[in-house]
């Protein structure tokens, strides 16, 4: 397994989540430090990860229906290796 950097944009759902507490990902466009495969698992593991914290901190239907709504407008700029 490699470590991938994951550059992150999430300009469209910050406003919809700044009410949780994100860590790394509180900035329109964070970066990312995961350890995955290929670059396809890095991208699914950054962003399954903000899904996960989210959930953890309230797990109701809303925020399910949330996650899914914000799923597709996370978008992945860049993924890169050292």
């Amino acid at each position: 397994m490699k470590n991938y950097r994951v550059e992150m944009d999430l300009s469209i759902v910050i406003p919809q989540i700044r009410e949780y507490r994100i860590y790394e990902y509180n900035s329109e466009k964070p970066i990312v430090f995961v350890e995955a495969k290929d670059p396809d698992e890095a991208c699914f593991k950054a962003t399954h990860r903000l899904l996960q914290m989210i959930l953890k901190q309230k797990d109701t239907a809303e925020t399910r229906d949330l996650c899914k709504e914000i799923k597709k407008d996370i978008i992945v700029t860049k993924v890169s290796t050292k």
